[in-house]
């Protein structure tokens, strides 16, 4: 087709109305399999050229067993496309509309992934993405990983930027990174492909999270500063009226009760900025697990003398314990915004073996 036969074609659909939907019900993958069959060879090359190897992989799984699709139902699609482009003469791109987009389409976890991997840094891969990292965030994060886990990470990047991330790094912990990249042999493809989750469920999960704030985000850092019995009054009267609003919103919250997900690093370096007298009633009124976890983070002395301490207390009002795990929580916040420990919702139990 001559390219003034298309544009005739094009001009001629876009003065026609759409009649409805396409008569055949297709899935979002299938709509785009059956534009770039329509395409053809001479038209759809350069989309081609820009689909990643996922997309490109969706889209021949999708195209192979499409099997035959109506005449009417290709030109009503066809019709459907270029009428939208038509409207306004422009498609307008944002967040918002891709999100909404995707939930047509796809399940909710799915969606979340993607627009979690675009609202992060640019990239058609982890490590095109991690280029795009200021070297300062990416080494606060590398500190607290194993060195071997470091080690992989830095020979996958430009040598610049792993330089510059190696003179972020405490001295002890960067020599230790060099020597086993110097040990370091040819990495097996499953454990990068591990490395790489880790890194995109983890930082470009928390990088794409900073990048917006909605409502329920908000709400959880509001309920993250009630006491204990106003957060239940609300949480409770929500979950009658808007159960999916509350589940969101309890796994975006950030307790006292989820400082056992710090790594030991960060733990210590919270209770050096906390004072002690705080930390006992806090523990006071805290689970079993919680306090385990802050007794095993400190020497045995120290962890005797804050059992004295908080058996010394006696009773203590609710009201006092409740404030003394708020202010831990808010410290914990502040020192992760400062990039002085790190808080991530999940931590590998195990380091890796290469």
């Amino acid at each position: 087709m001559a390219k003034n036969d298309l544009e005739t074609v094009v001009a001629a659909l876009a003065a026609r109305q759409p009649a409805g939907g396409p008569s055949v019900k297709l899935t979002g993958p299938e709509r785009a399999a059956v534009l770039l069959l329509a395409l053809g060879d001479q038209y759809g090359a350069k989309i081609w050229q820009l689909l990643d190897d996922d997309e490109l992989r969706t889209l021949s799984v999708t195209m192979s067993s499409l099997g035959t699709v109506p005449a009417d139902a290709v030109e009503e699609l066809l019709l459907e496309f270029v009428s939208r482009l038509s409207a306004s003469g422009a498609l307008m791109g944002t967040y918002d509309a891709t999100e909404r987009l995707l939930q047509q389409y796809l399940p909710p976890e799915r969606v979340s992934g993607i627009m979690d991997e675009i609202r992060g840094p640019a990239g058609r891969n982890m490590w095109e993405k991690l280029s795009n990292v200021q070297e300062e965030m990416l080494a606060k994060y590398l500190e607290n990983e194993y060195p071997q886990t470091v080690a992989v990470v830095l020979s996958k990047l430009k040598p610049e930027q792993s330089a510059k991330v190696l003179g972020i790094l405490p001295e002890d912990v960067g020599m230790d990174v060099v020597n086993r990249m110097l040990r370091m042999e040819s990495v097996q493809k499953e454990v990068i492909e591990r490395i790489e989750q880790t890194l995109r469920t983890e930082f470009m999960s928390s990088l794409s999270q900073t990048r917006r704030r909605d409502a329920h985000e908000l709400i959880a850092e509001v309920f993250n500063n009630f006491d204990r019995q106003t957060e239940t009054r609300f949480m409770t009267a929500l979950e009658e009226t808007n159960r999916e609003s509350a589940e969101r919103i309890k796994s975006l919250m950030f307790t006292f009760d989820d400082l056992i997900k710090l790594d030991n690093a960060s733990a210590q370096t919270l209770m050096r900025h906390i004072d002690k007298d705080k930390l006992a009633i806090a523990l006071k009124g805290a689970s079993e697990p919680v306090r385990n976890f802050f007794m095993q983070n400190m020497s045995s002395r120290a962890a005797k003398m804050l059992n004295d301490d908080m058996g010394a207390l006696g009773p203590v009002r609710l009201r006092e314990v409740d404030e003394a795990q708020a202010l831990l929580v808010n410290l914990a916040k502040d020192l992760a915004g400062k990039g002085e420990i790190m808080i991530t919702k999940n931590r590998a139990d195990e380091e890796l073996v290469y």
